[in-house]
């Protein structure tokens, strides 16, 4: 007995010692599945929870692929970004939304070398030089352009890893809030000025309960920060000289411009203002009206520290604005009368002169001599060293909100930008100094921010934005909730807690519509999701065969399948504004080729 015992145990270990020296000889080999013998490649993936589904998703797909995954979950957004900062990560969860509707600004911070929001490290000077290049095309040239930019970054190089377009999905308590007055723009953040109850009386006792997931705003200053803290916040905080309708189409409508026009050669724009916009400020969290008008001079200071790069210390948004050559407030108006418009052949002076409230007599530098409705207007003039139709997108986007003069000089004089210390000095927009009771901000829009706490942020309506016009604000008072996660916010909209959701988990879309009391909008919106690429460092992914490995494995119709049809496919950061025809693809055939091609040349 004893010894069947034992021959028992030589044959266990024989077999042990034999899977083991197979393990061995096929070390870096893979099987169908992609999945390599027991030297896997492990890939640390950073995101936050608000990607938690995505990230679990894309886990089990990296894994059927053969490699091994750690998770770093961060709780928000600035935690990741402060865990993305170290560079230990080799993939991290990312999403871009173009706000502009433009495809140079899909692009251009996103791949360009000297991008803000490339933390991955791309650096090929042929990006650069294709960005550019499509920078100065019309829509009609542009177009083979961006193909070749895609092409050249996704295709060929693999420098971010697709995972899919988004949907705008906004819900709406219907009973409260009038269905009328609720747009759904492709690109812009919403606009508040034009929200109404169903029961008008309301307008100025109720407050209007929206939310977003990120709580740690990055800054107020406009130019210091361009994410999804406070994107929504700034565009309606600050007003501009253009904007943007539902479709992405750029109009002076519920700007601070009366009308626009292009001068012959694309390389100047010119804007004639409306004299009833005023700031506001706040006292012992109220807002106060200033009855100081926002004039040229404001525009002509705005728009020159956004073009300028050393104006603030991190200045977030300098790609945006440094094709502005200058601006300048124009007093001539014999210069307005010797250029053409480019689209109608006529003088610039007719295009600036439709429908005012008067004929232009005259034209002042200083905004307290303005008087439209006696004819005394301002203009202002924006050039840029080379044609740039695309400039006035830029112009529509939070960065290019309008502050006053006085207030951030006054404020940014006290210390010097080079040795700017986040620790000891206090700059302009600085949320900090703003929750803490320091509440400097002037605003230009049709809303004031009055108060910011870890759970929510308030606004009051300017009383001096568009008085007695269909562009003045409705709705007093606003607050926005902070709440991390979709499926929470969700929760307290049906709880009654929240009157507007601005994003809707797509898979709470289905219970929302099946309650007559909500109207659930599905929309285009130029919103992306995918992965940065640590290429930094001498991280292993600066190796191309280790990209497209990944690249291959994915699997988008499961994000798809997961988010209930309401995400699409995606190529690139500009795939919903370029139809370039270029279609992922998933195969784990070709991602165990490039996965053992990498093994090989280590």
């Amino acid at each position: 007995m004893r010894k069947k015992k034992i021959i028992a145990v030589l044959l266990v270990l024989t077999m042990v010692l034999s899977l083991a020296a197979c393990n061995k000889r096929t070390a870096g080999g893979t099987g169908s599945s992609g999945e390599s013998g027991g030297n896997k490649e492990t890939i640390r993936l950073l995101g936050y929870s608000y990607y938690e589904s995505t990230m679990n998703i894309l886990r089990d797909q990296l894994s059927k692929a053969g490699f091994e995954v750690e998770i770093n979950m961060q709780p928000d957004y600035a935690s990741m970004v402060t865990a993305r900062d170290t560079g230990e990560w080799d993939l991290a969860m990312s999403g871009w939304t173009t706000v502009t509707g433009n495809p140079d600004y899909a692009v251009r911070d996103v791949y360009a070398s000297y991008g803000q929001y490339n933390p991955g490290g791309i650096n090929d000077p042929k990006i650069d030089e294709l960005i550019d290049k499509a920078s100065a095309e019309t829509p009609a040239e542009y177009g083979a352009t961006y193909k070749e930019l895609e092409d050249y970054a996704i295709t060929e190089n693999v420098y971010s890893i697709p995972l899919y377009a988004n949907r705008g999905i906004r819900a709406i308590n219907n009973t409260v809030v009038d269905e009328s007055t609720v747009h759904n723009p492709q690109s812009r953040s919403a606009f508040w000025e034009q929200y109404s109850y169903v029961d008008p009386s309301q307008n100025d006792t109720r407050t209007l309960m929206l939310t977003q997931t990120m709580g740690d705003l990055t800054s107020l200053d406009p130019i210091q920060a361009n994410d999804g803290s406070i994107n929504q916040l700034s565009a309606n905080l600050n007003v501009r000289i253009v904007n943007m309708t539902d479709d992405d189409q750029i109009v002076p409508d519920g700007s601070l411009s009366r009308n626009i026009s292009i001068g012959e050669g694309n390389n100047v724009f010119y804007f004639i203002l409306r004299d009833d916009v005023f700031f506001s400020k706040v006292e012992n969290k109220h807002v106060v009206a200033t009855d100081v008008r926002v004039g040229a001079e404001d525009v002509e200071f705005s728009l020159k520290r956004a073009a300028d790069e050393k104006s603030v210390a991190n200045h977030k948004t300098y790609n945006l604005h440094n094709h502005m050559s200058d601006v300048s407030i124009v007093t001539d108006i014999e210069e307005l009368k010797g250029i053409n418009d480019s689209d109608t052949g006529k003088p610039v002076f007719d295009t600036l002169s439709k429908e005012l409230p008067s004929e232009i007599k005259t034209l002042t530098a200083n905004k307290n001599e303005v008087d439209n409705a006696n004819g005394v207007y301002q203009v202002v003039k924006i050039s840029t060293e080379n044609a740039f139709p695309q400039v006035l997108y830029y112009l529509a986007h939070q960065s290019a909100g309008i502050l006053n003069k006085e207030a951030v000089t006054e404020m940014n004089s006290k210390f010097d930008v080079a040795s700017y210390d986040p620790t000891k000095d206090i700059c302009y927009g600085d949320p900090a100094a703003i929750k803490s009771g320091n509440n400097h901000l002037w605003m230009s829009g049709p809303y004031a921010l009055v108060s910011y706490d870890d759970y929510q942020v308030t606004f009051e309506k300017n009383p001096g934005y568009m008085a007695g016009t269909e562009n003045e604000a409705r709705i007093k008072n606003i607050a926005i909730k902070f709440i991390k996660d979709t499926t929470s916010a969700t929760s307290d909209f049906r709880a009654g807690g929240v009157d507007i959701l601005d994003s809707v988990d797509t898979n709470d879309v289905a219970t929302l519509q099946e309650d007559s009391n909500y109207t659930v909008y599905v929309y285009i919106r130029h919103a992306t999701t995918y992965c940065d690429i640590n290429m930094t460092n001498g991280n292993k992914f600066e190796n191309l065969d280790l990209r497209k490995a990944v690249f291959y494995a994915i699997n988008q119709d499961e994000f798809v399948a997961y988010n209930n049809d309401l995400v699409g496919p995606l190529y690139s950061s500009a795939s919903t504004l370029i139809d370039t025809g270029n279609v992922h693809e998933f195969s784990l055939e070709k991602s165990a080729e490039h996965l053992a091609a990498y093994q090989k040349s280590k």
